[in-house]
């Protein structure tokens, strides 16, 4: 194909992504391809249940972070997740330094302690709250609190990079919020 139609093929395809809300395939390793964005995901609900833990896990094309809620069904979980300038700890509105060049900020509205007031997540370092040494894109997962029945996670992340946000059932009577973000654009 000459240069001139391989430069128009390139042209046709990006207009095409931006026309219809996709974005060209990554290249992270083949078949690695994602029509996510980086735009902030929410979903107003009751809430409700605890925070009970919060693991991260790597894929061919993406990290995984995982927040497990208790007592609460994924019909029913509340959450805003969105890139931010700066993460700041739940009640005091005091930052939360994050390694990496882009602070994503994971809002569930459960609480991480029960109706007595007794934590139900409690990591022994707030500022790594789960390691993710060797990970691909992400750089840091810090606690950053729960207060007033919201409770905050900041993930230092490699890039401003496209995220998805998944809402699952399981296990038990629990469900998991799962953020993934991709490795490239």
């Amino acid at each position: 194909m000459s240069t001139t139609r391989t430069r128009a093929a390139v042209v046709l395809a990006a207009a095409a992504a931006v026309v219809t809300g996709g974005v060209l395939p990554a290249s992270a390793a083949p078949g690695c391809s994602t029509v996510w964005g980086s735009l902030p995901e929410s979903v107003s609900d009751d809430g409700g249940g605890t925070l009970d833990g919060v693991r991260a896990g790597r894929h061919t094309c993406y990290d995984r972070l995982v927040l497990d809620l208790d007592g609460i069904d994924a019909s029913a979980v509340s959450y805003d997740v969105r890139y931010v300038s700066q993460v700041v700890r739940d009640g005091s509105g005091i930052p939360v330094p994050l390694r990496g060049a882009a602070d994503l900020q994971l809002i569930v509205h459960t609480p991480a302690y029960d109706d007595r007031g007794a934590a139900t997540y409690d990591p022994a370092d707030d500022a790594e709250a789960v390691d993710v040494t060797g990970y691909d894109t992400f750089r840091q997962v810090a606690w950053a609190g729960s207060f007033e029945g919201s409770s905050t996670v900041g993930l230092g992340v490699r890039a401003r990079l496209p995220f998805r946000v998944l809402v699952l059932d399981g296990p038990g009577d629990g469900s998991r919020l799962v953020v993934d973000v991709a490795r490239t654009w």
